[in-house]
Parts: C-alpha cells; sequence; structure tokens
C-alpha cells in the first residue's frame, strides 16, 4: 500500500510510545513492534497522565493509546497530547476493547488519528501504525460503519455546512471528498489527474483552513458537511 510504502522510506525508525495499563498488552505489543526493522519502543506508560509526560520526554511519532486507564483517560490523555506545544508531530492511534459511538467520536474529537481495536490482528496493527506515522485517518472497518451512520443521522443544516465549506476552492472540496472516502495522496493524485505532491498540498490547505489537525478530522468534516454520503 501507498503509505506502508511511504513509511519505509523514512530516514529514521517509527518511534512508538505504548500507553495501556495492562502490562501483557504492553508487552506483547513490544515484542511484535520490535521484530520490525522499521519501528522502534521509546516508551511505556500505564497510565493517560504517564502517556502525556512520556510523549513530551520522547517525542513519539505514535502513541498506541489505550481509553481505559486508571487516572486520566486516554480520551483526554490523546486531547492534552494534540493540544500540547511541541507535539503537533505526534499521532495517536487509540487501541481498544470497545467500539462504542461515545469512544469514536470523542477520540476523534480529542485529536486521535486512528482507532483500531485490539482483535485487530498482527498485521493489522504493524499496517496501522505506518499509515498513522505517514499522515493518514486510520478507521477499523466496523467503526467506519459506525462513523458514517452517526453523521448521516446528525448532519449539518445545507445552509451551515455551505457556510463551513465556503473557505475551500473547489479543487479543495474535491479532494476534501477523496479524503473523506479514505484515499491517499496518490490515490488523490490519480483520480484527479494531479501529481501526490500536488494533492499533499491541497490536503494541507484544507486542513489550514478547516482547523483540522489531520486527515482523521477532515473525514469527520466530510461526513458533517454531507460532502461524503454512503
Amino acid at each position: 500500500m501507498n503509505t506502508a510504502t511511504a513509511a519505509s522510506k523514512r530516514d529514521a525508525p517509527i518511534k512508538v510510545l505504548l500507553a495501556d495499563d495492562e502490562q501483557l498488552v504492553r508487552s506483547g505489543f513490544k515484542l511484535l513492534l520490535d521484530l520490525e526493522d522499521d519501528i522502534v519502543v521509546v516508551g511505556e506508560a500505564t497510565t493517560g497522565a504517564e502517556a502525556v509526560e512520556q510523549a513530551r520526554i520522547a517525542r513519539p511519532d505514535v502513541v498506541l493509546m489505550d481509553i481505559r486507564m486508571p487516572g486520566m483517560d486516554g480520551i483526554q490523555a490523546t486531547k492534552e497530547i494534540a493540544t500540547a506545544n511541541g507535539l503537533q508531530h505526534v499521532r495517536v492511534l487509540i487501541l481498544t476493547t470497545y467500539d462504542t459511538d461515545d469512544h469514536v467520536f470523542e477520540g476523534l474529537q480529542a485529536g486521535a488519528s486512528g482507532f483500531l481495536l485490539k482483535d485487530a490482528g498482527p498485521a493489522e496493527l504493524l499496517h496501522g501504525v505506518r499509515v498513522v506515522a505517514a499522515g493518514e485517518a486510520l478507521l477499523a472497518p466496523r467503526i467506519t460503519r459506525r462513523l458514517i451512520a452517526h453523521f448521516t443521522a446528525r448532519r449539518t443544516a445545507g445552509e451551515a455546512a455551505e457556510h463551513r465549506l465556503s473557505v475551500l476552492t473547489e479543487r479543495e472540496r474535491e479532494v476534501l471528498a477523496l479524503v473523506g472516502r479514505g484515499m491517499s495522496n496518490d490515490e488523490i493524485g490519480a483520480e484527479l489527474f494531479l501529481s501526490p505532491a500536488t494533492a499533499r498540498t491541497h490536503v494541507s490547505r484544507a486542513m489550514a483552513k478547516l482547523g483540522a489537525r489531520d486527515r482523521a478530522q477532515l473525514v469527520v468534516v466530510a461526513y458533517q458537511t454531507g460532502l461524503v454520503t454512503p
């Protein structure tokens, strides 16, 4: 996949921070990740507060964040990391045994770049780390279905949606719609006959104009405004 290829071309390994209150879970993830040449585990945390502290110290590329942890939970920790000065590059991939609507939407609103269930296989987990590190959004299929259903039921009214999208050029709207459909920069470029670099530029401009931290939030905007429909 293009995102995996992009990740493999990095000059340095993807730095991962593990945040989970269960040692067996952390140990399993660490064993799996350390077998990969392009991934290195740079820290572990057992609470949300520790995750925030370790993120500031280790400056990881990706945080594998559990939701249910004592004290500060993973959602609040994600929010603090997403809004902390100097941690703009850190991406949070939430891992949980729960896929309820509240967790999905709270996590995305807090700034998570991806959401993956703990029952995912090793290949899916590794793929998720690489995709999120490459700046893409990642949602498990079950969660994507819930996301679509949620925003279909709660879509922004037409006039308000049009006002929100008015800051975008026509090309940026096209690109936003394709991001909402889950396309990578390479795929967007092929669809619109643009170079991947040009597609990336349009994505970045749309993010800046809409105040989105990453592609996951662009997906949310695309569904909220009705630019993308099921």
